[in-house]
């Protein structure tokens, strides 16, 4: 029996806009889009100068503070002795201090042994000689105050550096090869690119207000060594059969509690036209990325959306002056990315790769480490990706001696595969979003993997987060630990992670393994790492990987 109803079927419901400038229109639709339309992030510099530096920290408005000071490179650090449990339950106004993270650019990694010292003597005197090269190859300090700023700034400005958008809803500094110009197995030198949207495009308005932050990622070395699959926008280099050397493009990487990895547009991108497609590509985020809900208001989400081949249509039909060629499909590299150790240049001299464990040094040791490059006459030095430092153009007889004085600035020029491929963020003690203590932890850990295991004969990556943010790239490590808050057997909140193995990029790219359930006290990670990594050795077949192993492994041997 059929039993009649009036009930009219539901409506569907209108979509909320996404705050998509060329669909939506450019009516802001939170706060921190209508802060960024009312007063541009660059003004608050001047504000610094002639204001906030000389009326202190509680002359800076909310607005200017968080987010314009982003733009900057600039923002509030944790305040001292805050657990990690009080993160995500507490304001920011209640975790912040009254001092600052300062993010200073190094685009493509280029140093000179003046900058370094000029970062070490600012990091002496105004920053409590901390300092850490980044996995962006930059170097962050801790502990800055409003009123130096004026004068750092200057320091910096002197030997052509910038903190200015170093955060922010802009391009972040642009990766490239560290090795650039001189490497035995460049494919093409991507300097003058890199060069160009620096000095070309950075400045410019129209990309200076994006939906969130921008990463961009350019190399023309075949080890493709600039982590291409989780950069907002990459060009990696290629051969084509018949255009020659170029670049392919590949488009919506990253990582965080959403992670996708990038893909390729699947067109062939000649070096002078890199510019254009990667201006192309910032302007496509500007006016089509979502802004209402910042969370998803990273590239990836587009591109997720639309695919591929939509995105490639409207670059071409949109944005470029004439379409592009199609490329051929990139070859991953296989096997280590980084520079660590010494390689023969183009020219026959030396490029000397070494490791700041976890990329963390002090002011004192940025200055000895200019000192000593100086007085070997090396004018270029490179920060990287993986957080090495390398020195360039170095003659053959002089690389015993200088890889002696830079181990004893603390630097390792034959590092452990442990010391080799641990990673860490800033973690408790300075980042307002983290739940645990990472760097301090992992230096700890190397040390004592080392004194426990040894080394090991393959690769090994292991990185450890403070929060899902995964700025230490967890999902795409051997062994990530990714920050939490956990409770303890007595009902206590403590620090912990949440473990991913087997991650990777490169050949057979993926976000890794996890565990159901699978927790691990912040105060075990090394019983952790040393059972693991026993089982591995134990179990390995002959050349196999860890990652690979991982994929087969029984989970008690993994827990």
């Amino acid at each position: 029996m059929t039993i009649a109803t009036d009930k009219k079927p539901r409506p569907k419901r209108t979509p909320k806009p996404e705050g998509q400038w060329k669909i939506d229109g450019m009516e802001p639709l939170n706060d921190d889009e209508r802060i960024k339309q009312e007063d541009p992030g660059f003004s608050a510099k001047q504000r610094v100068i002639d204001i906030y530096s000389k009326q202190g920290f509680a002359s800076i408005p909310p607005e200017d503070l968080a987010p314009r000071f982003k733009w900057l490179g600039i923002y509030t650090q944790r305040k001292q002795n805050l657990g990690g449990e009080l993160t995500g339950q507490v304001p920011n106004s209640e975790l912040q201090d009254e001092f600052f993270m300062l993010r200073i650019r190094f685009d493509g990694g280029r140093a000179t042994p003046q900058q370094l010292r000029v970062v070490g003597e600012i990091s002496q005197e105004f920053a409590r000689s901390t300092a850490d090269f980044t996995d962006r190859q930059n170097i962050q300090l801790h502990w800055i105050r409003i009123e130096d700023m004026p004068e750092i700034w200057e320091r910096l400005e002197a030997v052509g550096l910038s903190t200015m958008m170093g955060c922010g809803d802009v391009p972040r500094v642009i990766l490239g090869s560290p090795v650039a110009g001189v490497a035995q197995d460049e494919i093409i030198d991507a300097t003058p690119a890199i060069e160009t949207i620096v000095s070309g495009y950075l400045h410019r308005e129209d990309v200076q207000n994006l939906p969130r932050k921008f990463k961009t990622a350019i190399s023309g070395n075949a080890r493709q060594d600039v982590t291409h699959e989780i950069q907002d926008v990459s060009f990696v280099g290629t051969n084509h059969p018949e255009y020659g050397p170029g670049f392919d493009c590949f488009v919506g990487g990253g990582l965080s509690t959403n992670p996708m990895l990038a893909q390729s547009i699947g067109a062939f991108v000649p070096l002078e036209r890199v510019p254009e497609v990667w201006h192309g590509v910032v302007s496509i985020f500007r006016d089509y990325g979502f802004r209402r809900l910042r969370n998803r208001a990273r590239l990836k989400f587009l591109v997720a959306q639309w695919g591929v081949e939509k995105f490639r249509q409207v670059l071409e039909d949109e944005y470029l002056e004439s379409p592009l060629q199609d490329g051929i499909p990139t070859v991953p590299h296989m096997g280590n990315r980084d520079h660590v150790g010494v390689h023969k240049q183009q020219d026959g001299k030396f490029y000397v790769g070494v490791k700041p464990t976890v990329g963390h040094t002090t002011g004192e040791q940025l200055v000895a480490i200019a000192e000593v490059a100086e007085s070997f006459g090396i004018e270029r030095i490179r920060t990287t990706p993986m957080k090495e430092l390398l020195f360039l153009d170095v003659d053959e007889d002089v690389i015993e001696p200088l890889s002696k004085k830079l181990s004893e600035t603390g630097l390792y020029p034959k590092p452990s595969e442990f010391r080799r491929g641990v990673m860490s963020c800033t973690g408790l003690e300075f980042c307002k979003l983290a739940h645990t203590t990472t760097k301090s932890r992992a230096i700890e850990l190397v040390d004592e993997l080392e004194e426990i295991i040894g080394d090991l004969d393959v690769p090994i990556s292991i990185t450890l987060n403070g929060c899902p943010n995964s700025c230490a790239r967890t999902q795409v490590a051997d062994i990530g630990f990714k920050g939490q808050t956990l409770t303890d057997e007595n009902g206590d909140r403590i620090e912990g992670f949440q473990v991913h193995l087997g991650g990777a990029m490169g050949l057979n790219p993926d976000f890794g393994r996890k565990l159901r359930g699978h927790k691990v006290k912040a105060s075990e990670v090394t019983d952790y790492v040393v059972r693991v990594v026993t089982n591995f050795k134990e179990q390995r077949n002959p050349g196999e990987q860890f990652r690979d192993w991982v994929l087969r492994a029984e989970d008690e041997d993994l827990s």
